[in-house]
């Protein structure tokens, strides 16, 4: 049976383990490991995130934790009652997960933020796990590549279930999908994603969740 978390010195995909090396020697001080499922009390919501960031949860060892993808996630999670706290964008800041769980599909942070489709594939085996331990929780996937891979985690077509922000895709034996695009910097600052977009599908994934 597969591990849900990697090994520290994961060596499965070649390029992402030599890129942890260089940013071991550049930044020591850096978490630069696989990045571990932020697992919180009583999960009813999902959240499967891309990858770490550079200097967000590589540095940090929390998922979305030290760039601004983070500031967005944690204010929302908040604002749906899935998290309690203050964010500091620190793993020691105190924040609690309440009713939520994040988990990224690819858990070590990829060159210029873009793993390939064999390091998500062989990633996989490590998100497969989680979706089946949360199997009666909804799930949120935040961008079209977290999309694509919980589909081949569950066995699902992709082209039964295309990708849009904001849609709702109801799975086979009851699992329910929401997308969401990214919550990246990139896509708030060009307007493709908006505060309000992503609270609409965030709160409403979040409802769905609390009546399931």
């Amino acid at each position: 049976m597969t591990p849900i978390e990697p090994g520290r010195d994961c060596a499965l995909c070649p390029r992402l383990a030599a890129f942890r090396a260089d940013n071991r020697r550049a930044y020591p001080d850096f978490f630069n490991a696989p990045v571990p499922v932020w697992e919180g009390r009583e999960t009813r919501l999902v959240i499967v995130g891309l990858a770490p960031g550079l200097k967000g949860a590589n540095r940090t060892g929390r998922p979305f934790t030290g760039d601004y993808a983070g500031d967005l996630l944690y204010a929302t999670l908040k604002k749906a009652g899935l998290a309690e706290g203050v964010f500091a964008a620190r793993a020691d800041d105190g924040l609690t997960l309440s009713g939520a769980t994040i988990v990224n599909a690819v858990r070590c942070v990829p060159p210029e933020n873009k793993p390939v489709g064999a390091e998500i594939a062989m990633c996989r085996q490590f998100l497969k796990p989680v979706i089946d331990q949360h199997h009666q929780a909804v799930f949120l996937a935040l961008g079209r590549i977290a999309h694509d891979s919980f589909l081949s985690a569950v066995g699902a077509r992709r082209a039964g279930f295309p990708f849009g922000h904001g849609a709702r895709h109801a799975l086979a034996g009851g699992t329910v999908l929401y997308d969401s695009f990214h919550c990246s910097r990139y896509n708030t600052n060009t307007g493709r994603l908006t505060t309000e977009m992503f609270e609409d599908v965030v709160l409403r994934a979040a409802a769905e969740a609390k009546r399931a």
